[in-house]
């Protein structure tokens, strides 16, 4: 089921900002699609330490990225500051989606969005396991705008 992405910046509780890199971009002189995706990533990291309260580790259970997807709007150039703004949009029983986007500062604007499925992991048995009740309940506590499925 495809869900409408979320497009309003005030709908995303957690910000992380980061500063492009030199080394990001690419022989066109744009930031490569590749930076895109860690950014991304850092993002997703940043909101489990932030929200979870917990790193991102392989015992136990923890998430782990099924799939993902980013379409990009505008170029990006060194220098430059961005925000990934990152929101969990949907919790089912194993998985959740979270959207991200990316603005460009001072002014955000729109440069990526994305939109991402991570799972509910148990690396002791390796399977998906329950989303966790504390989970769901940091997720309410956290996300200005409610998750489907909580």
């Amino acid at each position: 089921m495809s869900l409408p992405f979320d497009a309003d910046p005030r709908s995303y509780a957690h910000r992380f900002p980061l500063a492009v890199r030199w080394g990001d971009m690419d022989a066109y002189g744009h930031v490569n699609n590749v930076s895109f995706l860690r950014y991304l990533e850092s993002g997703r990291v940043a909101y489990a330490h932030g929200v979870y309260d917990r790193p991102i580790k392989a015992d136990g259970e923890n998430i782990i990225l099924a799939d993902t997807q980013c379409s990009f709007k505008h170029q990006l150039h060194y220098p430059a500051e961005i925000t990934i703004l990152s929101r969990t949009s949907r919790v089912g029983r194993t998985s959740m989606t979270m959207e991200q986007m990316i603005l460009l500062a001072p002014h955000d604007a729109l440069v990526a969005t994305s939109r991402s499925v991570m799972v509910w992991f148990d690396f002791v048995h390796q399977r998906p396991a329950p989303v966790p009740e504390w989970l769901k309940i940091r997720l309410q506590a956290h996300e200005a705008v409610m998750p489907e499925g909580l």
